[in-house]
């Protein structure tokens, strides 16, 4: 597996949706990784480092959003990366390689929160938890004799994603503790927050109302579609973080990890958590909101083959409903496929970019409300066919350097209704070439 699969980019966007990285990466970034690994062939190991850290930066708007910074003083380099809470910080000799993620204060940590933290030491490869004096800290060493650019990706990627993962969870599990060196997040504007918990309350009405209109008997998949889409929908479009982000990730583990339950069972859960969102105020849902800078993919790449292979059942399971007239679940399976894969796998960036069309285009009055342009009239669902063509051609034009055989799609696009366009689009996606000529 490549180095460079783990990393996925986006369009330009003026806010952040799902998880991961909201941003382009250097545009020469391989030229960058390869310098990288002659700099540490020819043993030049600060130089291999600094060409490293530059292939990991990535952008907006053309200009660096400083997710990664470095100076070098003598014959030392000092670093830090950034990733949601967490900030790593570093000190490179040409000998060794020393970095940290400061948690929190050791005072503060009680008996349950140490049991935690020995059993996190278990499930790391190179990093591990220890105390200094003050702090409870995330640590890693490496040794630079035999480095390599392969060699120094996935340590780094292990400390930032566990570091943020866990200050995530300590700050959501254990509500008196206070998470130390955050002050490079910043507050997501109120306004946005007002937004995103005005369609928090839209959607759940929605969904419960569509539940309402479902046929009495034999309905549990399709109440199933419905509460998973929307737990998807949370997700990707308003992308909470602590408390909200680690009830919600856990609510869609246990439901597919439960497989020896009823589907109704599992259904009740999703309930009870929904309601739960039902009635958090506005202030209790704010606290879960920042901005930060990211550096590393929490999703491992995934295959084409099986993203192929998800929507294609998926698919089928539509002309299932179609043929057997449920025709009112339809409408929501289309936007269950998009949000399902964008939060479980890792997709390569064209078709992260695609599929974040598809939603922009399935939910027109969010991203309205976002100020966006729609690419969907949000009252007829009238499809806004020239936007919409523009912004896929534009994807694949950007794309064709890399993946030769990448081919515009759009002629077979059917605008006849956002259901044929839906199912067009998908058809389209299943039949895309990402060979590396």
């Amino acid at each position: 597996m490549s180095w460079l699969d783990f990393f996925q980019t986006t369009q330009t966007l003026q806010h952040t949706f799902g998880r991961g990285i909201n941003a382009k990466i250097a545009p020469q970034e391989e030229a960058l990784f390869l310098a990288s690994s002659s700099s540490f062939e020819n043993q030049e190991i600060l130089k291999g480092y600094e060409l490293f850290f530059e292939s990991l930066m990535n952008f907006t708007d053309e200009k660096s959003n400083q997710n990664i910074v470095y100076k070098r003083v003598d014959e030392t380099l000092q670093f830090s990366i950034y990733q949601g809470t967490a900030k790593v910080t570093g000190t490179i000799t040409k000998e060794h390689l020393h970095a940290e993620v400061i948690l929190l204060k050791k005072a503060l940590a009680n008996v349950a929160l140490k049991r935690y933290i020995l059993e996190r030491n278990y499930q790391l490869t190179y990093a591990y938890y220890f105390t200094d004096d003050t702090y409870v800290k995330l640590k890693l060493y490496l040794d630079n004799i035999t480095m390599s650019p392969q060699k120094i990706f996935f340590p780094l990627r292990e400390i930032a994603l566990n570091g943020d993962y866990d200050k995530e969870h300590i700050a959501s599990e254990f509500s008196n503790i206070v998470l130390e060196d955050i002050a490079h997040i910043t507050k997501l504007d109120p306004k946005e927050v007002a937004i995103k918990y005005d369609f928090l309350q839209q959607w759940i009405q929605e969904a419960k109302e569509k539940i309402t209109h479902l046929p009495s008997n034999d309905n549990a998949s399709m109440q199933a579609f419905i509460f998973l889409h929307l737990l998807f929908k949370i997700d990707y479009l308003l992308v909470p973080k602590y408390t909200i982000a680690q009830e919600l990730s856990k609510t869609i583990l246990d439901y597919f990890a439960q497989d020896n339950a009823n589907i109704e069972f599992k259904n009740e859960e999703i309930k009870e958590y929904i309601e739960k969102l039902e009635k958090i105020s506005l202030k209790e849902f704010a606290a879960n909101f920042y901005n930060a800078n990211y550096t590393f993919n929490p999703t491992e790449k995934s295959s084409y083959e099986d993203i192929i292979t998800f929507i294609n059942d998926s698919l089928n399971k539509i002309r299932w409903y179609k043929n057997n007239r449920y025709n009112q679940i339809i409408p929501t399976i289309y936007k269950y496929i998009a949000f399902y894969t964008l939060y479980n796998y890792g997709l390569n960036p064209v078709l992260r970019e695609l599929l974040h069309i598809l939603v922009e285009v399935q939910n027109p009055d969010f991203f309205e409300k976002l100020a966006y342009k729609p690419l969907a009239n949000p009252q007829t669902q009238t499809l806004m066919k020239k936007a919409i063509i523009a912004k896929i051609e534009t994807v694949i034009q950007n794309y064709q350097n890399r993946y030769k055989a990448l081919e515009n799609f759009t002629p077979e696009l059917n605008f006849s209704s956002l259901n044929d366009f839906n199912n067009s689009f998908y058809l389209q996606i299943q039949n895309l070439n990402f060979e590396e000529i």
